[in-house]
């Protein structure tokens, strides 16, 4: 990006020549303060605190306060003709509210007297019925009652007769609910556009959410087709999964005019699918291999480009994802729609997916910024889930990564390959991998839930966070290393094609890529699939693997804290875990740790200095590793005399994991310290940053009280004032350099605004937490 007005201008030695003086400062910082630390140790009872893990996701939206009861499985929904009826005007001041009717066709798979839906939060507007058996016309099975369960968010039509196994009906519910401003369900918003105050009215229904627009079967196992029609003000324009087929008008009982909009029958899907916007935004159109595409937004925002760049990513991310994945996209437009206001970065609902105002808009005026690597990563992931969650969705939320994990991963290849200056293995190493490692080893959660654990009183919600969405990736990340990108995605093609229009859970992934490993002689497990992958999804954490270089052996166990385990913890996991290495800077052959511990005599090592062994070389692993001091001798040295001899990314994960294993008590801080030594030759940003997050964490400020410092450093930074400055240097290089989609290396010149260098403010712990540096600003949560 260029510049705006007068700046300061910072050449590549002297930017060099500053980080060397500022990582001088921070680790004779630290120096101090350890020393300090341990002689106060004498005195103090209280153990260190763990440094908080790397950047927490943003909180997720309010969790529904019911339980998830699961629905009896008497009966089948088909399909649903569902009216709705906002009561919404330009201009009119609430409460509003809505109304409407649903027809549900369902198929009885065992007697019963009784069909038990969901709602939550609804009153029923008119007498309930039943129609059928179908195959028998004008027949009806008379209704006893209507009753509702607030607590489980059901609703109980009671019957006088039976349905029969084998028979189809027809469930008839007319129904009513208040729109709330609360971005859940079917809600309402305000906003401006060109300095006047509108409305829109838009729906959330993931996860659990369609239940309070309409009674429903409420499982994502429980898909159907939909027929959808809405009656909103003529004013504004309504959108849905499908196509419009159909607008007309229509009188409400004062004679007042309304339009409604009927929709194409859409394809089968489950409800937290369904969406519904109804505004007077306008749009923008391209068409990609026949899928009409439009963006919509506010009439201010289209007239000035802000969604032009979305809008020229979204078919090109499109058609790659239908390539790789040689699966088309079925349905026949796609909408994405930026409200001003939204409960998370985007939802992939089928054909109308809906994002944060802020996830899709940029000045058009900007060259690739950190902005838009934003955009293309959020559109990306949504994109993915057409795939992945749409297509085919997972039985039960206890198998959520599914969805989420695998479009995190297809996220990062959608958005380098519409952007290449993207480097997609220092993104996701310092956004994915390296953030998620940190807060994997706090939570005392399992990839995937066992199913009968989220039957209970278990928030849905707590299920979207960095586990399902970053470890998933990650997960997925080794398993397409190992397997060779070309076979994974041959099994991801084989899943698609067989659980379209359906459901599935973690073993039938892990069946097809056992069938596509069965059918080829090139790569070769120790083990059955589900046995390698339960290993990372069924269990906590992570491991860590302790090398011995004298006698080869290779040791693994749970990384956790040692400093705060208790005597009641309990850390017995054993993975099955592929290693890729390297001696000397030769590549070796992929090798597994299948047990606690083994042997590997080709990991031994001579007497020579410059004989040395790198694992889980490129982070392929979801592992740390922890050398033995001879190796990380050699480590260090050869860093010192030839950074370049180790990968980037490998550089990266050797500083990340020691920082690691010194805060979880497994090395001394003077072990970590020695691998940084060689950074006044470092020329790579990324490995900065995670440089500095390692020195200079979140929470200093708390951990610096528990080693009683805290007075000494302010008084020290008063006096060294140059330390915060060359901090915020550092920031603004990071930032300019990434936006103008250059390494450190390949540029000579980069330019850093006085207000950014003077901008660090004088409270201390407002300058611990808020300067943070990272290659892309920390995006919202995507659905």
């Amino acid at each position: 990006m260029g510049t705006r007005g007068g700046g300061l201008y910072v050449g590549r030695r002297a930017a060099a020549v500053g980080a060397a003086l500022l990582l001088a400062l921070l680790v004779a910082l630290l120096a101090l303060a350890a020393l300090y630390g341990r002689c106060r140790q004498k005195a103090a009872t209280q153990p260190l605190s763990p440094r908080a893990p790397g950047p927490a996701a943003p909180p997720p939206p309010a969790p529904a306060a019911s339980s998830v009861r699961r629905l009896p499985r008497h009966l089948l929904p088909l399909h649903y003709d569902l009216e709705l009826w906002p009561r919404v005007r330009p201009g009119q001041a609430g409460p509003f509210a809505f109304t409407g009717q649903v027809n549900i066709t369902v198929r009885c798979l065992q007697d019963t007297d009784a069909a038990v839906l969901h709602s939550a939060g609804l009153r029923s507007r008119g007498a309930a019925a039943v129609r059928g058996p179908l195959s028998e016309p004008g027949a009806a099975v008379e209704v006893a009652g209507l009753r509702q369960e607030e607590a489980g968010e059901v609703a109980v039509l009671e019957l006088r007769g039976r349905l029969r196994a084998g028979r189809r009906y027809v469930l008839q519910l007319g129904f009513q609910g208040r729109l709330e401003e609360d971005l859940d369900g079917l809600f309402l918003t305000r906003y401006t556009d060109r300095g006047q105050s509108s409305m829109l009215i838009a729906s959330q229904m993931e996860p659990t959410y369609a239940r309070r627009v309409y009674p429903c079967f409420d499982e994502p196992a429980m898909k159907a087709t939909f027929n959808i029609r809405i009656i909103h003000d003529p004013s504004y324009v309504a959108l849905s999964n499908m196509p419009a087929i159909d607008v007309c008008e229509v009188k409400d009982e004062n004679g007042s005019l309304w339009t409604v909009t009927t929709f194409n029958t859409s394809l089968k899907m489950s409800t937290y699918l369904n969406a519904f916007v109804i505004c007077d935004f306008d749009y923008i159109t391209r068409t990609e291999r026949g899928n009409e595409i439009r963006i919509w937004a506010r009439k201010e925002a289209i007239k000035n480009g802000y969604v032009d760049y979305a809008l020229n990513i979204t078919g090109p991310i499109f058609s790659f994802l239908e390539d790789i994945l040689n699966v088309s996209y079925p349905l026949p437009k796609t909408d994405l729609v930026a409200l001003p206001d939204f409960g998370a970065g985007g939802m992939e609902n089928w054909g109308l997916m809906i994002f944060q105002e802020a996830s899709l808009m940029n000045l058009p005026s900007d060259e690739f910024t950190s902005r838009k690597a934003m955009i293309a990563l959020i559109v990306s992931h949504e994109l993915g889930h057409q795939w992945f969650g749409n297509l085919v969705t997972m039985n039960w939320w206890n198998d959520l990564w599914l969805n989420e994990g695998l479009a995190s991963y297809f996220e990062y290849l959608g958005a380098t390959f519409v952007e290449p200056k993207l480097s997609l293995d220092k993104i996701f190493y310092a956004h994915v991998l390296q953030p998620v490692l940190r807060e994997d080893s706090e939570i005392a959660r399992s990839l995937s839930e066992s199913e009968d654990k989220i039957k209970g009183s278990f928030s849905l919600m707590s299920l979207f966070d960095n586990i399902t969405y970053s470890k998933g990736a990650s997960i997925t990340w080794m398993l397409s290393g190992f397997l060779t990108e070309k076979l994974f995605i041959r099994a991801l093609t084989s899943y698609l094609k067989e659980f379209s229009f359906s459901n599935a859970n973690q073993d039938d992934l892990w069946t097809h890529i056992q069938m596509v490993v069965d059918a080829q002689d090139e790569v070769q497990l120790p083990a059955p699939v589900k046995q390698i992958m339960d290993s990372w999804t069924c269990q906590n954490g992570f491991p860590v693997l302790t090398l011995n270089l004298t006698s080869g052996t290779i040791r693994q166990e749970q990384f956790f804290n040692k400093n705060n385990r208790k005597s009641t913890d309990s850390y017995n996991n054993t993975w099955i875990i592929p290693i890729s290495w390297m001696r000397n800077g030769s590549s070796q052959p992929l090798t597994w740790l299948d047990k606690s511990s083994k042997m590997f005599p080709e990991m031994r090592v001579s007497e020579s200095d410059y004989d040395w062994i790198l694992l889980n070389v490129n982070l392929s692993g979801y592992y740390r590793v922890n050398y033995d001091q001879l190796n990380l001798k050699r480590l260090a040295r050869l860093l010192e005399n030839d950074p370049k001899a180790i990968p980037a990314v490998s550089r990266f994960q050797l500083i990340d994991d020691v920082f690691a294993l010194t805060d979880f008590g497994y090395v001394p801080i003077e072990t970590a310290l020695e691998l940084t030594k060689y950074l006044a030759r470092e020329d790579e940003l990324f490995i900065w940053n995670v440089v500095l997050l390692n020195l200079i964490p979140e929470n200093l400020e708390s951990t610096l009280k528990n080693h009683e410092v805290y007075p000494l450093l302010k008084v020290l930074f008063v006096k060294m004032p140059m330390l915060w400055k060359m901090t915020i240097l550092l920031k603004c290089i990071w930032k300019n350099s990434w936006q103008q989609h250059a390494g450190w290396a390949s540029k000579t010149v980069w330019t850093c605004h006085l207000n950014c260098m003077l901008s660090g403010g004088t409270t201390l712990s407002t300058n611990l937490t808020g300067w943070r540096m990272q290659i892309l600003p920390r995006r919202p949560k995507a659905g």
